[in-house]
């Protein structure tokens, strides 16, 4: 758990009593923070002070850094307290907020990132936005002890330019993007994604634009997609040459596994070291589809090795997956996980040492700079510059003796690793994001033939719900220390409603369909956007902001809209229900000008349109799951790469209830007592078969 620092005089604030490790973290410094809510709000109108709002989150580096120089300072406190009511946001535990006002923050000054930081009004009307501000002016950049004064005479003396300011901000960005005309589109938009794709790349460290470089792993799942669909074999390279360059550089943790949340770099060396659960989810499912799709057994490692990252470090004695952990340790950032080539010597000893110096680029001055003078620091980040395929490949007479000594140094450093002061953990359970490691933990299982995968799954969703689901269909987002709290937001809905799917089609035990499509009707109950199409933010029962947001853009983070439609589009096939499909189509029109301008920042988007397009496989298994030809023909099936295909089990349990939620398969049968598999592609069914030789022809075929 991150841990809660006392200052000098020992006073908390009103954040002593908070869940959340971020505002924990700074429950103890001299500014009178508040945690969002009514009593800041009442405060700030009964004293006539307007709101200073910072956002951020536990594991952010920035935030360390704006809260060391100005948060924990007398000063800059005494001018906060005496000039403003000071509030205080998790982004992760209240991302509807967050949303808000970086939208505002992006229009104001055409960037945004945290820590955020947003003046308003008690009413919540914003009329200045920042990111980082450093205590004092630098660069033409003002600073907090200049900020704030100017602030308070503004507020004094031209109070009504202030308040006008902030009606015309809100007013302006509470009306982007409303009642757009949809447009037709069609195939021509994903060549157009991938074209903007291709211009992007960066031909020689591979990933996508310049620095900095986030995995951004939906880019690389709609590329397999758009391959599968073309045969565009430059498609799948830039697929290859991401997840071997990424695999090979600083941002992966070659000690102890796992992604660092982006690089500072164009190369893929100098990450910002804290680690994010939905990079670990994202990155293994599209590891795991690019295994499915070329059978490298590179891919299938490297998600492996994050799964035992999961397994080791992030997993809660619940059964659900913790948030992230910090870039920083003893108030530096990456101190965890950097060399000195006299401790690696030293350890590792002579023979293993050169081998390990030589494989991951240690130096004697190091390669990691300090962060201001830009000078080497003597410390290293391991990191490859081939793969150990092709590495081994050059000494091939030495091949196992190379392996050998690579994991035993590996293993010898992790345990030394482990000694040291670790970074802290984000010990919060989030809805959504464990909903992503479902998705891709149900991915492995099947692209790997790992039921232990599965059963780790099956753990979490069950965990949540239990924990965070009320019977009918509310969720909540967040849990920690034994409070389920905060009310779902749309991507809740939608990355868990995507981990049931993928879990039935894994385990096909019937309750969780049957779970995914309970939620799916709460959500399209509270959340869809009934006059204009597509799907708000937060429900109709959320509390109000200043305006209701509906987002599309797949950032990061996939969207919850773009993973709506999938998950709408898929559940529609499942059911039979058109008019799932038909919601489906009305969120593709409701953002279909916005995605058309700039398609290649709405991959996930994308991955959906593609699957709508496409010739749809839907694969209906008759027989028992202990039976051979039913676990072999699921096997077959898993172990490819059919972007299109919809997969059910009906069996002979009386707690079987696949027929309740799809009607149709009420009918289907054995024929002679065997598994027996009807197939459906674009409404055409082929006649059923027990020829499992047949079938997997079949499959092969249509896929």
């Amino acid at each position: 758990m991150t841990g809660v620092k006392e200052n000098i005089s020992g006073k908390s604030n009103n954040l002593i009593q908070e869940k959340s490790p971020y505002l924990l973290q700074h429950a103890y410094n001299p500014v009178d923070w508040y945690p969002w809510g009514e009593e800041a709000f009442k405060k700030a109108r009964e004293e006539n002070k307007p709101i200073f709002l910072s956002i951020g989150y536990s594991t952010c580096h920035w935030c360390h850094v704006m809260e060391k120089e100005s948060f924990e300072n007398n000063s800059v406190a005494q001018l906060l307290n005496e000039s403003f009511v000071s509030i205080k946001v998790d982004r992760e535990e209240r991302p509807d907020i967050d949303n808000i006002y970086m939208s505002v923050c992006q229009a104001l000054t055409g960037s945004g990132g945290w820590p955020l930081t947003i003046l308003m009004t008690p009413d919540k009307k914003p009329f200045y936005a920042a990111t980082y501000i450093p205590r004092e002016s630098r660069y033409g950049i003002p600073g907090m002890l200049e900020i704030i004064p100017a602030i308070r005479d503004l507020w004094i003396n031209k109070k009504e330019e202030l308040l006008n300011s902030a009606d015309a901000i809100t007013s302006a960005v509470s009306s982007t993007g409303k009642n757009e005309q949809g447009i037709n589109i069609n195939e021509e938009l994903l060549k157009r994604a991938f074209v903007q794709l291709s211009d992007t790349f960066d031909t020689v460290h591979a990933g996508f634009g310049r620095a900095p470089k986030f995995p951004t792993p939906h880019h690389l799942t709609f590329l397999l997609r758009y391959w599968k669909r073309t045969g565009n074999a430059n498609a799948l390279e830039m697929v290859e040459r991401t997840l071997s360059a990424m695999r090979m550089g600083g941002i992966f943790d070659q000690i102890g596994f796992g992604f660092h949340r982006y690089s500072t770099d164009s190369q893929w060396l100098v990450p910002h070291f804290e680690k994010m659960l939905y990079n670990q989810a994202l990155m293994i499912i599209a590891l795991a589809e690019a295994y499915q799709a070329i059978a490298d057994t590179e891919y299938k490692t490297t998600a492996k090795e994050i799964l035992t990252y999961l397994k080791r470090d992030m997993i809660s004695p619940e059964g659900g997956f913790y948030s992230a952990e910090d870039a920083d340790s003893e108030g530096e950032e990456g101190k965890f996980y950097l060399w000195a080539t006299e401790d690696i010597e030293e350890i590792l000893g002579k023979d293993d040492a050169t081998l390990f110096k030589n494989i991951f680029n240690i130096q004697d001055e190091g390669n990691f700079t300090e962060e201001h003078t830009k000078q080497f620091t003597g410390k290293n980040i391991p990191h490859m510059t081939e793969t150990m395929r092709i590495f081994t490949s050059k000494n091939a007479d030495r091949m196992e003796d190379i392996a050998a000594s690579v994991e035993r140094s590996r293993q010898k450093l992790f345990i030394e690793r482990e000694r040291r002061i670790h970074p802290s953990k984000d010990d919060k359970m989030l809805t959504d994001w464990n909903g992503l490691t479902i998705v891709a933990l149900c991915k492995a299982a099947q692209a790997f033939g790992e039921t232990e995968y599965a059963t780790i799954a099956e753990n979490a969703a069950d965990f949540f719900m239990k924990e965070m689901t009320d019977v009918d269909g509310k969720m909540k987002h967040r849990y920690r220390d034994g409070e389920a709290a905060i009310d779902a937001f749309l991507e809740d809905y939608a990355f868990f409603i995507w981990g049931l799917i993928e879990l039935y089609q894994t385990n096909f035990d019937s309750k969780y369909l049957e779970h995914a499509l309970k939620l799916n009707n709460y959500l399209i109950t509270h959340f869809n956007d009934n006059e204009n199409g597509g799907f708000f933010h937060t429900s109709d029962e959320a509390e109000e902001l200043i305006f209701r947001s509906k987002e599309v853009y797949d950032g990061a983070i996939p969207s919850g809209n773009s993973v709506c439609v999938l998950n709408l589009l898929k559940l529609a096939k499942i059911t039979a229900d058109t008019k799932l499909e038909s919601i489906a189509h009305r969120t593709i029109q409701a953002f279909s000008q916005k995605v058309n301008a700039t398609p290649i920042g709405y991959t996930q988007f994308m991955s959906a349109l593609d699957f709508d397009m496409r010739d749809s496989l839907e694969i209906v298994i008759v027989g028992n799951q202990e039976d051979t030809d039913t676990g072999d023909i699921t096997s077959f099936i898993n172990e490819r790469f059919i972007p299109g295909k919809i997969l059910l089990l009906k069996t002979e349990k009386e707690d079987d209830r696949l027929s309740d939620f799809a009607v149709y398969t009420k009918e289907m049968e054995m024929i002679d007592g065997k598994t027996t598999v009807h197939i459906c592609q674009n409404h055409n069914c082929k006649l059923p078969s027990n020829d499992m030789d047949k079938i997997k022809e079949q499959i092969e075929t249509l896929s």
